[in-house]
């Protein structure tokens, strides 16, 4: 244990966290198996108290989920602790990961708790936990910026009442690097019994220091479990990096000196997925899984790389799923081949029946566009997914007209519970036309918050990814649509998005 790191990976927890990344149970789901094909020791599946959803998606992690250990979170009572191990029941590995918050601010303003009530009811929640499953982890929010006396206090207690990791929190990216790894160093130097449990990091990038952070904790601290997420996806400025922090210490293991379990080679599937699935694109620049993370503009760059490549790039870019070769199929190619494009891609569908509608609508975009991506057939079975779930609208056909000068018209056809609706308006420009047109019948009242155009691969018979989000009486959601015309996938992100805001299911906001 002393040589390796274990990989907690918060995606489908925290990093479900930023506004309008909620994710249903089939995505979780296929998050999860990559996840476990990465060989992550650690899956966060969920926060079971807070929603029916949330429980049967956890609950489905669990069941499916046979190599990695996956996590279930808990407020520190006794009803959110037996919903997550109840949620939790069908896993070969299972953890419930308890939390509290113990600075004096958070004590004060949020949980209006006195030190010695939250002292006690960390030791209450924890005890109770242990006696459901034998892996109990626990956080104290906001621990930086918690006294240091009551922080160690709290620490020994619940490792005395059974707690096999201890999680310290930056709760809100207010640590440096230095200062972080030394706050681990002195807490672990002076809780007596801090040899009986596994200590982590689990930092916010709010001030951009969440990978230095965690790995000053590791280095400096001594912690040997780091709580992360694919593309550092979360709430406000996300979290830590979970493929900055693999690479890091795989890249600089002559500093480190530590082993991690990840096969690389799945990182940046993972990272696709998880952007596809939510919306949240990935910007060019991102180290690792950016567009550009291995592009050399500059001519002295690119004849350095081209004489020996280790003068200006220091990993393969196959090491972590880059490829050379990005076409895969072709309107030429059969079943077998998609269906084993999409286990190489950890992007497997449930059954036959929806191989072959995801294959259908391979076929008929290969019809389209000479050339398919691994992006493209990412796309596609997201689009299956949402299918799948049936959702109360859905797009059917689109007609625009847009000429210089004249004012741009769209008529568009599209279900509303499986009933067919055609509108038409006039608009800015055809997007905008036709987003009008299906806010003329809906009336959702929704404004939007952001719209996003992105190209799922390099060329202009690329198709187009749109995320858009609306926010309406407090909730946020994203829509996502995929397209070779632009157009057609504003108008699927658009009623993607108001599907979403027509869901029940309510969430309970939970940080660590």
């Amino acid at each position: 244990m002393k040589d390796h790191l274990i990989i907690f990976d918060t995606t489908m927890r925290d990093g479900e966290q930023s506004p309008g990344a909620s994710m249903t149970k089939e995505e979780k789901l296929r998050i999860a198996r990559l996840l476990e094909k990465m060989r992550v020791d650690v899956i966060e599946a969920g926060f079971p108290a807070a929603s029916n959803g949330d429980f049967e998606a956890v609950q489905g992690v669990a069941n499916a989920i046979k190599d990695s250990t996956v996590c279930s979170l808990s407020r520190a009572n006794d009803r959110d602790i037996s919903r997550a191990a109840e949620a939790l029941k069908g896993a070969n590995r299972s953890r419930i990961h308890t939390f509290i918050a113990t600075s004096a601010l958070h004590m004060e303003k949020k949980l209006r708790m006195t030190p010695d009530q939250v002292f006690e009811q960390a030791r209450l929640a924890v005890r109770f936990a242990r006696n459901l499953v034998a892996d109990v982890e626990f956080s104290p929010e906001d621990a930086y910026r918690s006294d240091m006396d009551f922080l160690c206090r709290i620490i020994e207690a619940v490792i005395k009442d059974g707690a096999t990791t201890i999680n310290v929190p930056d709760t809100v990216g207010y640590a440096i690097p230095e200062l972080y790894g030394t706050f681990i160093k002195t807490l672990r130097e002076r809780v007596p019994n801090s040899d009986q449990a596994v200590w982590s990091v689990h930092c916010h990038n709010d001030l951009g220091m969440a990978v230095a952070n965690s790995l000053a904790g590791v280095k400096i601290g001594g912690a040997r479990q780091v709580e992360c997420t694919i593309n550092g996806l979360g709430e406000r400025a996300g979290n830590c990096s979970l493929e900055e922090v693999v690479m890091a210490l795989k890249t600089r293991r002559d500093y480190f000196g530590l082993d991690v379990g990840i096969e690389t080679q799945h990182i940046l599937a993972a990272s696709r997925m998880v952007s596809q699935i939510t919306g949240f694109v990935v910007q060019p620049n991102k180290a690792i899984v950016g567009a550009n993370a291995f592009a050399h503009a500059a001519g002295i760059h690119q004849d350095g790389v081209l004489k020996a490549r280790d003068t200006y790039e220091i990993m393969r870019a196959e090491d972590v799923g880059w490829s050379a070769n990005k076409i895969v199929l072709s309107k030429v190619s059969g079943r077998n081949a998609f269906k084993q494009r999409l286990q190489e891609l950890g992007a497997q569908l449930e059954s036959e029946s929806e191989i072959n509608a995801a294959f259908a609508r391979f076929k008929e975009l290969a019809d389209r566009k000479s050339e398919i991506f691994d992006e493209d057939i990412l796309a596609l079975v997201g689009n299956e997914s949402v299918a799948r779930e049936k959702e109360p609208y859905s797009f059917v056909s689109l007609s625009q007209h847009s000429e210089t000068g004249e004012r741009p018209h769209a008529s568009i056809v599209f279900t509303v519970d499986g009933k067919e609706i055609k509108s038409a308006s006039d608009g800015d420009g055809p997007v905008d036309a036709s987003l009008k047109a299906i806010e003329a019948h809906v009336n959702s009242g929704a404004e939007m918050v952001l719209y996003s155009v992105n190209a799922i691969s390099g060329s202009t018979e690329s198709q187009g990814e749109v995320t858009v989000r609306l926010q309406h009486s407090g909730r946020v959601v994203n829509g996502v649509g995929a397209d070779p015309d632009i157009i057609v996938a504003s108008a699927k992100a658009y009623l993607s998005a108001l599907s979403k805001l027509r869901s029940k299911a309510d969430r309970v906001a939970a940080q660590g």
